[in-house]
């Protein structure tokens, strides 16, 4: 069973995922600044300008709902 035997997490969930039984936990990423960036990319391109090289990092979200159980005991302790 979730969360008692084991801990479930999603990733890049859509908004459904809060209405499931349990609602799921999920890392959402920013789609919204992810998609502007990539625009201004390829706005640039077609433009002939130059295109920033190298990684863009953005920050995601970890919205908990009900399904991260507690951690196990540790056996050997």
């Amino acid at each position: 069973m979730v969360p008692g035997d084991v801990s479930v997490v999603g990733y890049d969930g859509s908004s459904i995922t809060e209405f499931t039984d349990p609602p799921l936990t999920t890392v959402r990423q920013p789609a919204d600044r992810l998609a502007l960036e990539v625009g201004r990319s390829v706005l640039a391109l077609v433009s002939n300008r130059d295109v920033p090289t190298g990684e863009l990092l953005f920050d995601p979200e970890l919205v908990i709902r009900a399904t991260p159980g507690p951690a196990p005991a540790d056996p050997g302790a």
